[in-house]
């Protein structure tokens, strides 16, 4: 009794672990206090995850790794190190919930740091979560006509949530190609909510993939890699049409030269974009008219 209302407490806590994370994602709708104060409480959750998790590191250097294993320990540590990497910049650039830790890695640093690790701490949540849904949805495997239709609205949810994920200039965040976040404020809190969940659906889709093609390797019932293989090319040719067909203004357009030359460079050009519409130099989509999408 007393370990299922552990194995409850658990799960309750990894939920609440996915709803901060989205929350932590629509910046646009929380505003800036709102999204420190619910920073620091994705931090104390993560914390209070590791703890609930101890054996899990008792046990990295015992047993044999196989393919799962393997993936898995890699994930893990890399989401807790972007994590830990995301909890320190943000903090170093807090005005409401840690002031007294402003400027402590310099922010002109620390912003794009904190913007790329929150992101790639986004897709690894995903990831993380998608490989352990064979194993918790092993025994509940559906069968015959219901599978089928099962893997194909999978397929497109993670289709789409590739889409969204293309469209709002996610992979530039990831590899520092901009300094700052241009998002929607127009937007409802629940249709930003919602298109986060379906950008982070893509990356437990391709999560679940890869720990099914993982455990094949020990399990000759699991479904053919070739099967596994097309279900991921499906989604993600789905969610390359889409992005083809429907594209979005995003930070693509962003001029990173005068990032890429250095801290000087960037405040300048941070100067420049507070300038009034009237200049010319002024990029259209950073305009203070177009109310649509603001710097962050």
């Amino acid at each position: 009794m007393q370990k299922t209302k552990r194995y409850d407490f658990r799960r309750i806590v990894d939920v609440c672990m996915v709803v901060l994370l989205l929350c932590l994602m629509s910046y646009q709708v929380t505003g800036e206090e709102k999204h420190e104060w619910t920073g620091i409480t994705m931090t104390l959750t993560v914390i209070l995850h590791q703890i609930l998790n101890r054996r899990w590191y008792a046990s990295l250097f015992k047993g044999r790794y196989n393919a799962y294993r393997s993936v898995t320990t890699a994930v893990n540590l890399l989401l807790l190190g972007a994590m830990l990497v995301t909890a320190f910049c943000g903090m170093s650039m807090s005005e409401y919930a840690v002031p007294f830790l402003y400027w402590t890695g310099g922010v002109m640093y620390v912003r794009p740091t904190h913007l790329a690790m929150s992101h790639w701490a986004f897709v690894l949540m995903g990831l993380h979560l998608g490989l352990h849904v064979p194993l918790m949805a092993g025994k509940r495997k559906q069968a015959g006509s219901r599978g089928t239709v099962a893997t194909l609205l999978c397929t497109g949810v993670a289709g789409v949530g590739l889409w969204l994920f293309l469209r709002n200039g996610m992979p530039n965040y990831l590899f520092f190609r901009v300094p700052f976040a241009f998002l929607d404020y127009e937007k409802s809190f629940w249709l930003v909510f919602l298109e986060n969940a379906l950008m982070l659906s893509a990356w437990v889709f391709a999560g679940a993939q890869i720990a099914t093609l993982c455990l094949k390797r020990n399990r000759q019932r699991m479904k053919k890699p070739s099967l596994i293989a097309g279900s991921i090319a499906a989604a993600a040719i789905l969610g390359f049409v889409l992005n083809t067909a429907f594209p979005g203004e995003n930070a693509a357009d962003f001029d990173t030269a005068g990032w890429a030359a250095g801290p000087e460079a960037q405040e300048a050009q941070s100067v420049q974009t507070e300038a009034p519409a009237a200049v010319p130099a002024q990029p259209q989509n950073m305009s203070p008219e177009n109310k649509e999408f603001r710097i962050t």
